[in-house]
């Protein structure tokens, strides 16, 4: 088992991860009922999409002896209406300025990130952009 959720009231939840204990509470947005306190289950998507790519980066760049500490990503998550869903995911992908690799190295993290296991779980109607952004 992955996750234990239990449906709180007022449109939040609070999954627990089986192995770690850890938690997560969502909210519904504003823009669907909610008050939008919490990251709200499409937050967590695209977050995931994030968390995923800068992991399989961290996984890649340890093989290769890079450092890619505080690399940051920035996600803007786009809703659509008629069914209301995640239509666009922007993801911008920041490398702090220590990180010292060549273009072969920039090449293959790039790659990586862009297969990683969650973007290749989304419905190929989301739109994903993702921007490497090397200082």
């Amino acid at each position: 088992m992955t996750a234990n959720i239990v449906y709180n009231g007022n449109l939040r939840t609070t999954a627990q991860h089986v192995a770690s204990q850890s938690i997560i509470e969502t909210d519904a947005p504003v823009d669907n009922q909610g008050k939008g306190e919490r990251f709200s289950p499409t937050d967590l998507i695209a977050t995931a999409l994030g968390s995923c790519m800068l992991t399989v980066m961290g996984i890649k760049a340890r093989d290769m002896h890079v450092n890619i500490d505080n690399t940051t990503v920035q996600i803007v998550k786009i809703m659509g209406n008629d069914p209301r869903r995640i239509v666009g995911i922007a993801v911008h992908i920041i490398f702090p300025k220590h990180i010292i690799i060549d273009e072969k190295q920039k090449t293959t993290l790039e790659r990586t990130a862009l297969h990683c296991p969650v973007i290749k779980s989304l419905h190929p109607d989301i739109d994903c952009t993702v921007k490497f952004q090397w200082k």
